[in-house]
């Protein structure tokens, strides 16, 4: 797809598959134009009512390194700067893909081809779904080189895999491998890595076959669930219950189910 050069996108139907494409820095994030650009694909896909689910992967051999170390050992790009600068820093680019992320209207899996770790591991951890390659490996290793995570790691682990595995992997900052993730249910599934993304691929059109509108709805409660309480969350669910059963999709829903047949959803 044109327009973007740091990741490398592809369509197939109402899937999207983005792959970050610096292998040679492992595909570290946090420099401005891979930044930018994850945050404009989400835009593009938040606009695209005919997307309905995103793979995310890396180039091989890596997922994502997360920080450029190099860049933090000259302090240069958004590790330039004194203490202002660097917090200055940190808002004006790694910060802006969680916030993107949290945004994304449809739902998005992960295919770890490789190691994820730092702000890589946490850009696992902002998709939806999760699925491993055996060559995959986890971890939360800020404190291994000083820092904490500063791009909303924090946050996102716990909800993933529970308050005391959180704890455990940021402060031994242990790289784990793929079986023990899916041991602590960090992830879905582990394949081994030639069926990585047919795997994912398949998941995704599963996925994408379901009604577009209600299915963007559903991701959305599922985020709005962790944070409201229940009687809000109930009424927000009675509205957009209420939308979907005055949707087109709902009605060739039905009719597909009496007519013994798939139904063919127009996302209206």
């Amino acid at each position: 797809m044109d327009g973007f050069t740091e990741i490398l996108v592809t369509r197939d139907g109402r899937v999207l598959t983005a792959t970050l494409n610096h292998p040679e820095t492992r595909n570290a994030i946090t420099g401005r134009k891979m930044v930018d650009e994850l945050c404009r694909l989400v835009e593009m896909i938040n606009s695209d009512p005919g997307v309905s689910v995103l793979v995310l992967t890396g180039s091989d051999p890596a997922f994502s390194s997360g920080g450029n170390i190099k860049d933090m050992a000259q302090k240069k790009g958004m590790f330039a700067g004194d203490a202002a600068d660097l917090v200055a820093n940190y808002k004006t680019h790694v910060q802006k893909i969680p916030l993107a992320m949290e945004s994304l209207a449809i739902p998005v899996i992960a295919a770890v081809n490789g190691p994820a770790v730092g702000a890589g591991f946490d850009l696992t951890l902002m998709c939806d779904i999760r699925i491993a390659s055996e060559k995959a490996r986890f971890g939360e290793t800020f404190l291994s080189v000083g820092l904490i995570p500063g791009d909303g790691g924090a946050w996102l682990l716990p909800r993933a895999v529970g308050m005391s595995k959180a704890c455990e992997l940021t402060f031994t900052a242990d790289v784990i491998d793929a079986e023990s993730a899916l041991q602590m249910g960090l992830v879905s599934k582990v394949v081994p890595h030639e069926s990585l993304m047919a795997t994912a691929g398949a998941m995704a059109e599963k996925i994408a076959a379901k009604p577009p509108q209600a299915l963007r709805m559903a991701k959305k409660l599922l985020k709005m669930g962790q944070r409201m309480e229940l009687p809000d969350f109930l009424e927000q669910c009675a509205f957009m219950q209420a939308q979907c059963h005055g949707s087109d999709d709902h009605k060739e829903a039905l009719e597909a189910i009496f007519e013994k047949r798939d139904p063919r959803f127009t996302g209206k």
